[in-house]
């Protein structure tokens, strides 16, 4: 409805009815709307917006769609927002367009933003460098208050933020940071050196995305400065970047606990060839795994003939084994993920998850021995399925705990230690331990 409305007037030509409509919309919504245009009212709305606002409204559109619409513009509207568009937006750009498109649209940035756009683009997709934005206020630590506000009054308007304001030496390096209320309510005189924080929380600029939201949850920053080895800043990471890492990396994690390679576009963007790619590798591995479980029944084949009763519960026994280690190891996962857990906690970790497979294993036991009874196999076998349900949860829930963390000091992300994976890990060991307990207290 609102789409067909902006259609209409971006139709009918009346620039102050469209005007007023654009008003009322922030540049999210309006770069929403912008996606279900074609590419002619695409042209026209951009056009149509301020520069500022239209370079907001691009910086939510993808980079194929972004180099389309500003490759159509004139040069002069062109120039003007990607000089608008921020730091960051305009580094993740140029590395998702070929080089040569890249070239192109560095031709209309500046001489200094191009060397240092160029500098950006040479950080780690992953680390701390590729989220900067060079956008932000600097003083120096000899001026005093009353300079810097009047510096703030300057340049502020092409800052991300303006909330904090990050003290320079001489050379350049990060010395200190005021926020901007302490600089408000400062005497106007005062230098800022001698008002400034020292203990700076910053990041170096190789340094994970995902540690840097980590930072910048720990401490409720809206902003954390990124510098060089030699402490000098580059650029800051604003939380609203980092948010968007966090999402990444939470979908990221619960697309491999599925058991899957995560998708890099989003869902509707794959094929179906591109899903059936991501998915088949681990389908396979976990196929070819599970086959071990027919060795196992194969073994255990006389055990089964002479007492056909056992075969009732293999499918509660290993489903069981295999639910009990995937709320393990999505719990862990996740806890590894906020760095609450870390591997010097395995022996916590093991201790709480036995504690905990023990009270769960008790009760899955109780109802499996219940289960039993309905089924008139009698009390001999609905004690094996009790006493091997008991045994499957603690062992389930020690494999679940004690594997991501392996993985994660092996330097591998414990993500993949999918619920698939462990429920086809305990499978086959689930069935072992059911039939040992059945030999033994059957006498078989």
């Amino acid at each position: 409805m609102m789409t067909q409305e902006l259609i209409d007037l971006l139709e009918g030509g009346n620039l102050d009815a469209l005007q007023s409509f654009i008003s009322q919309y922030q540049p999210y919504d309006l770069a929403d709307m912008f996606n279900q245009l074609d590419k002619q009212n695409q042209l026209r709305l951009i056009s149509s917006l301020p520069t500022t606002l239209g370079a907001e409204v691009l910086e939510y559109v993808e980079p194929d769609l972004q180099y389309r619409i500003l490759g159509q513009l004139e040069k002069e509207k062109t120039a003007l927002l990607l000089n608008e568009m921020s730091s960051d937006m305009v580094a993740d750009l140029l590395l998702a367009l070929h080089p040569h498109q890249a070239e192109r649209l560095m031709t209309y940035l500046s001489t200094d933003y191009q060397e240092k756009i160029s500098n950006l683009m040479n950080f780690p997709p992953d680390s701390a460098g590729s989220l900067v934005t060079i956008d932000y206020i600097s003083a120096r630590s000899s001026w005093t208050v009353d300079q810097t506000l009047q510096h703030i009054r300057k340049v502020g308007h092409d800052a991300e933020i303006v909330s904090y304001i990050y003290v320079v030496d001489p050379r350049g390096k990060l010395s200190g940071i005021i926020s901007l209320k302490e600089a408000i309510l400062a005497n106007p005189s005062a230098r800022i050196e001698d008002i400034m924080r020292a203990d700076i929380i910053s990041v170096p600029a190789q340094m994970d995305q995902q540690e840097v939201a980590s930072l910048l949850s720990k401490y409720d920053l809206i902003a954390i400065p990124v510098v060089t080895l030699d402490n000098r800043i580059i650029g800051i990471i604003t939380v609203d970047d980092l948010i968007d890492v966090i999402h990444e990396e939470a979908t990221e994690d619960f697309q491999k606990l599925g058991g899957s390679q995560p998708l890099v576009e989003p869902y509707f963007k794959n094929s179906v060839w591109s899903v059936f790619r991501k998915r088949i590798g681990w389908l396979l591995i976990l196929f070819v795994a599970e086959a071990y479980t027919g060795n196992v029944l194969r073994h255990y084949e006389a055990t089964l003939s002479e007492v056909i009763a056992l075969a009732f519960f293999i499918p509660l026994l290993l489903g069981t084994g295999g639910n009990s280690g995937t709320q393990t190891v999505t719990t862990l996962v996740r806890a590894m993920a906020l760095g609450e857990v870390k591997f010097k906690d395995i022996f916590k970790v093991m201790r709480k998850e036995v504690t905990t497979g023990l009270l769960l294993g008790v009760s899955m036991g109780i109802v499996a021995l219940i289960r039993a009874e309905f089924l008139g196999v009698g009390i001999a076998i609905g004690s094996v399925v009790a006493i091997s349900a008991l045994i499957v949860v603690i062992w389930a829930s020690i494999v679940a705990a004690v594997l991501p963390l392996i993985l994660h000091k092996l330097k591998v992300d414990p993500a993949v230690v999918s619920g698939p994976f462990i429920s086809t890990m305990v499978d086959g060991t689930g069935l072992i331990i059911y039939f040992t307990m059945a030999k033994i207290m059957l006498n078989l």
